[in-house]
């Protein structure tokens, strides 16, 4: 059935196996082990075969960016920098047809995910260059997740380039760095805390027990 589904309307089986990745993602990220999340590349690489760029350039973006976030969770899980790297390339791909000009939220939306992957690399490589690329992955998704518009997507981003600033002071020691990354973090706790995203809040609080460190450290040399 699904051969013939793919045959007689393609677009459909790509669709199909799109939301096939969605949840399969969903449940590899309530799961320890990483199946469900592998299956879930699976199925947006085949939904890809007929969701193509010049066929169905927003459907090709969208797809590109779900597989980028299921290669990014399969990565945190792995060692190596392999399925990071690959979900890079999914957000960059994504972000040829998801313009700011065309879906500015969208674009803003996948630039925030590449922030995430970059930092995610960033963490394992010796070199700041990637943890540098997210810093402006996540201010440019800002351009368009404002405070004003979407307060807790704002958070995200502002607080999410906060703790790459403190991950690069920390490698080079800069004390106003830190500073401004406390900062950054401390208004993504509150912002996430009383908008009752607990567990964003929850997260962030934990960031800021280490930023708070960090400043002390770099304030005593």
């Amino acid at each position: 059935m699904t051969l013939a589904l793919r045959t007689e309307r393609p677009l459909d089986w790509a669709t199909t196996q799109n939301n096939l990745g969605n949840a399969l993602g969903t449940l590899g990220e309530r799961e320890s082990g990483t199946a469900r999340l592998e299956e879930a590349v699976a199925a947006y690489r085949d939904a890809l075969k007929e969701q193509t760029r010049e066929r169905v350039p927003l459907d090709w973006a969208m797809t590109q960016n779900n597989l980028g976030t299921a290669l990014r969770t399969l990565g945190a899980r792995e060692s190596g920098t392999a399925r990071l790297e690959e979900a890079v390339a999914a957000y960059r791909d994504a972000l040829k047809e998801w313009t700011r000009e065309r879906v500015p939220l969208y674009w803003a939306t996948t630039q925030n995910n590449l922030g995430n992957a970059l930092q995610a690399l960033g963490e394992r490589e010796s070199s700041t260059a990637k943890l540098e690329e997210a810093i402006a992955a996540f201010r440019e998704a800002l351009k368009e997740r404002t405070r004003e518009r979407v307060p807790l997507q704002w958070a995200g981003g502002f607080g999410g380039e906060g703790v790459v600033l403190m991950l690069l002071a920390e490698r080079r020691g800069d004390a106003a760095m830190a500073k401004t990354a406390l900062t950054q973090i401390n208004e993504a706790f509150e912002t996430m805390r009383d908008g009752g995203d607990a567990p964003n809040a929850e997260y962030y609080e934990q960031q800021l027990s280490r930023a708070r460190a960090l400043v002390a450290r770099l304030r005593g040399r």
